[in-house]
């Protein structure tokens, strides 16, 4: 996926129930806090900050946001580019959420530890950022 000119602000503007809408404001802050990226959209419905490049051991390879989140009907979802499994001991202490491969899904962000969540966004995206991290083998 590749990072277009679509409008953060026009996107979370138009983001519909005021949790979804309250938390993309407070993940916009904290990841462009963490990041020191300004936030784009990727795709329609992804804000993405900073990129890396990854290249599977298939041959396969693209780009992806460094950081970044989506928030969906049934949850916000955070994207976490080194994976769920990499922050599994700090995920027992984040509150309620659930997981899949490389992304962690919040119902509302007032049921979790900001400051736990900070340090994991935080961490994965210095894994994402260090060179050398696209080089993925699966």
């Amino acid at each position: 996926m590749i990072p277009n000119d679509g409008d953060v602000r026009a996107f979370i503007d138009q983001i519909e129930g005021p949790v979804r809408k309250r938390d993309a404001e407070t993940l916009l802050h904290l990841m462009g806090r963490i990041t020191g990226e300004p936030p784009r959209m990727w795709g329609p419905t992804i804000v993405g900050f900073g990129a890396y490049h990854y290249r599977y051991a298939s041959g396969r390879e693209g780009d992806a946001s460094a950081a970044g989140f989506s928030p969906r009907k049934a949850a916000t979802t955070v994207y976490l580019a080194d994976g769920t499994a990499a922050h599994e001991q700090e995920l027992q202490g984040l509150g309620e959420h659930t997981t899949g491969a490389v992304c962690l899904y919040i119902k509302d962000l007032q049921r979790v530890d900001l400051a736990v969540l900070e340090s994991i966004i935080a961490k994965s995206y210095a894994a994402a950022s260090a060179s050398g991290f696209g080089q993925v083998a699966v």
